[in-house]
C-alpha cells in the first residue's frame, strides 16, 4: 500500500467521473456523518460505486460506531474498503474484522494542539484489527474532526509515521499548493483531500485536482528515488 491519493466527498457521478480521469487511486464518501452534511444519498453513492472503474478504490467514510451497521452500509454500498472517524471501539472494529476479512479497515487519529501521547497509544491499541491509519485535523471551533480545510503540525503525524506498524495516510487541510511539501515532510502512504480541491460553488474544480494529483505523483516519486 503506498501512493493513495483520495478525493472526499463527491456530489454526483459527474465528479466521480471527473476524479477517475484525473488520476485519483481512491474516492471517499462521507456517510452517516454526526451533523447530517451528507454530499449525496446512500442510495446515489451506491449508484456511482457500482459505475467506478476497478482501478479507482470506494471508501466508505463513516462515523458509525456500531460494528454491524459499518458492515451492512458498506456491503450495501458495495466498498471494499471502511475508513471510520468515530470513537469506535476495540470489540466493534474485532467484530468488523472477524466478520469482513476482505473489508480494508482505515482508522482515523485525530490531531489536536497536544495530543500525540494519546495517538500513540490508539496505534498500539488499535492497530491489529486495522489496515491503515489516517491522520486529520481537530478544529476546535465547530469540534469537527473532518473535513476541516484546517492543516496540523506535520511533525505528530510524521512521528505516527515513524510509530505505526500499518500504513499511514495524510490528510487535514491538503491543497494543490501544500501536498508535496506535506508528503516529503510525513512520508505518508497516501494522501487524501476534500476541500482543498473544491471551487468557490463547493463542486471539486477540475484543475485543483489536476494539480494536487500531479503534484501528489511527482512527491512520491521524490521519495521512492531517495530511497533507492
Amino acid at each position: 500500500m503506498s501512493s493513495i491519493i483520495q478525493v472526499a466527498g463527491i456530489i454526483d457521478k459527474e465528479e466521480a467521473d471527473l476524479l477517475c480521469k484525473a488520476g485519483v487511486t481512491h474516492i471517499g464518501f462521507p456517510l452517516r456523518l454526526p451533523d447530517g452534511r451528507e454530499d449525496l444519498s446512500e442510495s446515489e453513492a451506491k449508484t456511482v460505486v457500482s459505475s467506478m472503474p476497478p482501478r479507482v478504490t470506494a471508501v466508505l467514510i463513516t462515523y458509525l460506531q456500531d460494528s454491524n451497521e459499518v458492515i451492512d452500509l458498506s456491503d450495501y454500498l458495495g466498498v471494499g474498503s471502511v475508513q471510520l472517524h468515530g470513537p469506535i471501539s476495540k470489540d466493534n472494529l474485532r467484530k468488523i474484522r472477524t466478520q469482513r476479512q476482505c473489508l480494508f479497515i482505515i482508522k482515523s487519529l485525530v490531531i489536536r494542539a497536544d495530543n500525540l501521547g494519546e495517538l500513540e497509544k490508539e496505534v498500539s491499541r488499535f492497530h491489529p484489527f486495522v489496515d491503515a491509519f489516517i491522520t486529520d485535523t481537530y478544529d476546535p471551533n465547530t469540534g469537527r474532526t473532518g473535513a476541516t480545510g484546517k492543516t496540523h503540525d506535520w511533525s505528530t503525524s510524521r512521528r505516527l509515521v515513524e510509530l505505526s506498524p500499518k500504513p499511514v495516510i495524510l490528510a487535514g487541510g491538503l491543497t494543490p499548493k501544500n501536498v508535496r511539501a506535506a508528503i516529503i515532510r510525513v512520508r505518508p502512504a497516501g494522501v487524501d483531500a476534500h476541500t482543498g480541491v473544491e471551487g468557490a460553488g463547493g463542486r471539486k474544480a477540475p484543475t485543483l485536482v489536476e494539480e494536487l494529483v500531479s503534484e501528489a505523483r511527482q512527491a512520491f516519486g521524490f521519495i521512492e528515488q531517495a530511497l533507492v
